[in-house]
Parts: structure tokens; C-alpha cells; sequence
């Protein structure tokens, strides 16, 4: 009897690899893939040694809105168990390699659904909203457990050490509000359009201004000598700059910025090598911090 149970236990094996040969990684991980790195950071953090993360973009200095995939990506997620990407046309690119590949067996999270957030023109810059990111991670951990539930139990555990994690952060954007709530701060486009809300500071950046920067476009004559005026004029006390996607606008606004003693604050979309997802967004809300008080 013992025999055939152990003949089942390896027919059932093998069975299990066939059915699924591309969720495992070479070293018997499994795999995962993200759009971006900072959905990736946070989904290794939770899977700690039993996934194998492969970030899309990852590179700084590359724009995402303008991403173009290559056969590489597709390859990494034909392998993927699970799929991890921002939506709401932030990373269009994932939609077509996900189609190329169909795959009934793997597991799509799009943020913009887990947190429903749609409507018309939304900020797609989700990651920003710190006091939701948690309800990624309860997303992320559940559909890694879902593939690999026998090792359910360390997914639960790294959840519950990435959440108290995001302490430092929530303390600095509390900072944040309490102090300046209602300051006048201006952007070049919505990347940290949540932090704003969240810390209460009064966005004064022409919204059609910041829309054509974030869709490659030069800005209305309006619009441009509105926030031209924001700067000479002294009617901000910040100006949170996308050193990510710089123009010759933009540079202009950032010049003007200088010029008139106002502070800049670059912020990224893309995670700085050698950064978590909380070191990045605790540098960035410490500079802001900082530069209010400056």
C-alpha cells in the first residue's frame, strides 16, 4: 500500500509539472513578473525565497507611458504564474503581451482594479497612494499563496512585515499635513498627485498643464504662462519636478523655479536601483518635508 502511494504521489508530480511547466522558474521558484519594479519589489518582499521576481521596467531613465516590449518580456511572461501590472494605460504594453500568450492557468492583478480606481482620466500613478498600497500587497500575497500554498504561511508572515514597514512613511506624511496642509506646491505632472492629497497640500499646477506633459505634449500658451507665473511670482512654496520625463518645458519651469528661490523636489516614476519601494518613497517624503520647511 505504501508503495502505491508513493507511485501516486510521483505519477501526481509529474502531472502537476506538465500541467503547468511554465510557472516555475529554473531554481523551482515560482515566477512572477511585474510591469514595473516597485510592484515587483513589493511582491519579492512577500515572497521572500520562494518566487523569482522579473521586473519590466526597471531602468530610471526610461519613460513608461513610451515603453515598447521586446521577446524577451513576452518570454518572461509566458513563464509567469503570476502577473502584477498597474493598468489604466500606465503600462499598455503588458495588455498586448498578455494577449500574445494566452495562458488560462496564470494569475493577472491590475491595481487599478484591485483598488478601483477608474472613471475618466484618473491618476495612474497608484503606487503613490501609500495608504492603499496595502491593499496590493493583501492581493499580491493571496494570489501567491493561491499558486503555492504550501508555503502560505512564510507569504503571511512577510505581508504582515512589509505592512508595519510603511510606519515611517505614514508618520512623515502625517508630518506632512500637520504642519502645512493647504501650502501652495505646484508639479510638472500627477506622479506624486496622491501624496499631495494625502498630505493636504493646495496643487497649484494648471491641470491641462500637467496632462499634456504626461501625454508627451507641449502645453497650451495658457496653461504654460500660468505655471510660468506660479514660479516668478512666488506662488508656490515647492515644485515637485518628474526627473524622469524631462522636456525643454518643463526644464524652463524648473529654471524659473530656481530662479525665484522656490524649492525643487525631483520624484520618479521608476524605483532607484538599490532602493526598496519604502526607502524611495521615505527619501522622497522627507525631501518634501524638508523643502516646506526651507
Amino acid at each position: 500500500m505504501a508503495f502505491l502511494v508513493l507511485v501516486a504521489s510521483i505519477v501526481g508530480i509529474s502531472v502537476l509539472v506538465r500541467d503547468h511547466p511554465r510557472q516555475v522558474s529554473s531554481s523551482n521558484k515560482l515566477s512572477v513578473v511585474a510591469a514595473e519594479n516597485f510592484w515587483g519589489n513589493i511582491a519579492a518582499q512577500i515572497g521572500g525565497d520562494h518566487v523569482s521576481v522579473t521586473s519590466i521596467i526597471t531602468d530610471p531613465n526610461t519613460d513608461p507611458h513610451l515603453y515598447e516590449s521586446n521577446a524577451n518580456n513576452a518570454n518572461s511572461v509566458s513563464r509567469a504564474a503570476v502577473v502584477i501590472k498597474n493598468g489604466l494605460g500606465y503600462d499598455d504594453f503588458m495588455d498586448r503581451l498578455l494577449s500574445s500568450d494566452k495562458n488560462s492557468s496564470r494569475q493577472v492583478l491590475s491595481v487599478n482594479t484591485i483598488l478601483q480606481v477608474n472613471g475618466n482620466d484618473p491618476n495612474p500613478h497608484l503606487w503613490y497612494d501609500v495608504a492603499k498600497v496595502p491593499t496590493v500587497a493583501d492581493a499580491i500575497e493571496k494570489a501567491l499563496a493561491t499558486k503555492d500554498p504550501a508555503d502560505a504561511s512564510s507569504f503571511a508572515t512577510n505581508l504582515g512585515i512589509f505592512k508595519s514597514s510603511l510606519g515611517p512613511i505614514d508618520t512623515v506624511i502625517s508630518e506632512i499635513k500637520a504642519k502645512y496642509a493647504g501650502t501652495p506646491v505646484a508639479y510638472t505632472e500627477r506622479v506624486p498627485g496622491y501624496l499631495l492629497t494625502a498630505t493636504e497640500l493646495d496643487v497649484k499646477t494648471p491641470a491641462g498643464f500637467a496632462s499634456s506633459i504626461e501625454d508627451g505634449n507641449d502645453p497650451s500658451p495658457r496653461d504654460s504662462a500660468t505655471m510660468e507665473s506660479l514660479m516668478t511670482n512666488h506662488q508656490v512654496r515647492v515644485l515637485l519636478y518628474n526627473s524622469q520625463a524631462t522636456s525643454a518645458v518643463t526644464k524652463h519651469i524648473q529654471d524659473l523655479a530656481k530662479q525665484a528661490g522656490i524649492s525643487v523636489v525631483g520624484v520618479t516614476e521608476t524605483l532607484p536601483a538599490g532602493d526598496t519601494y519604502q526607502s524611495w518613497q521615505l527619501s522622497q517624503e522627507k525631501a518634501l518635508l524638508q523643502a516646506l520647511g526651507g
